[in-house]
C-alpha cells in the first residue's frame, strides 16, 4: 500500500462562510483515513458544513463532506483501495469489501453529496463515466457547478486557457 503522503496531487478544504466560497490547502498527514480527515474538516467554519477535495497520482479522488456529526464520502474508482490508504479506508468507513483483482474501476459512495449544494447524483455519475477526464479535471468540472471553479483550479495549479 501507498504512503498517504504520496502521490497526493491537491489536498483541498472548501466551505462557505457568510455566503462566500472559502478554498484551503489540507495538510497532507491529515489524508491517512476518513476519521482523520473528517475531524480536520470539522474544524472549519462553514455554513453547511466542509467538504474535502483530494485528488491523488492522477488516478482516482475521494470527497468528504462533514456536516456536524454527518460524514458523506465518495471515492471515484473502488479499486483504488488495492493500492492506496486513503482509498481503503473509504472502502472500510461505507462498510464494503474490498476490490478484487478483475473488478473493474467504478465509483463508491454517495454520489450525491453535492446535491444540495448544486451537483446532482445523476451529473456526479456522468462526470465519473468520463473516462478521458483526469480527477483533477472531474473536480474542476464539480467546483465550477458549486460557483468555486476558479479557487479550485488556481489552488491546483489549472492555468485559464
Amino acid at each position: 500500500m501507498s504512503d498517504a503522503l504520496e502521490g497526493v496531487d491537491f489536498a483541498l478544504a472548501v466551505y462557505r462562510e457568510e455566503g462566500v466560497w472559502q478554498v484551503q490547502e489540507l495538510a497532507h498527514d491529515l489524508l491517512n483515513d476518513v476519521d482523520t480527515l473528517a475531524h480536520a474538516l470539522r474544524r472549519f467554519p462553514g455554513d453547511g458544513g466542509a467538504v474535502g477535495l483530494i485528488g491523488i497520482d492522477e488516478d482516482f479522488f475521494v470527497v468528504v463532506r462533514v456536516v456536524g456529526a454527518n460524514v458523506r464520502v465518495l471515492l471515484s474508482d473502488v479499486t483504488a483501495a488495492d493500492e492506496w490508504e486513503l482509498a481503503a479506508s473509504v472502502v472500510d468507513f461505507l462498510g464494503l469489501p474490498m476490490p478484487e483483482e478483475e473488478d473493474e474501476p467504478e465509483p463508491a459512495g454517495d454520489l450525491g453529496l453535492l446535491s444540495d449544494a448544486g451537483v446532482s447524483a445523476m451529473d456526479m455519475g456522468v462526470l465519473l463515466d468520463d473516462v478521458d477526464l483526469y480527477p483533477d479535471e472531474m473536480l474542476s468540472e464539480v467546483a465550477r457547478k458549486l460557483g468555486f471553479g476558479k479557487a479550485f483550479d488556481d489552488a491546483v495549479g489549472f492555468t485559464n486557457a
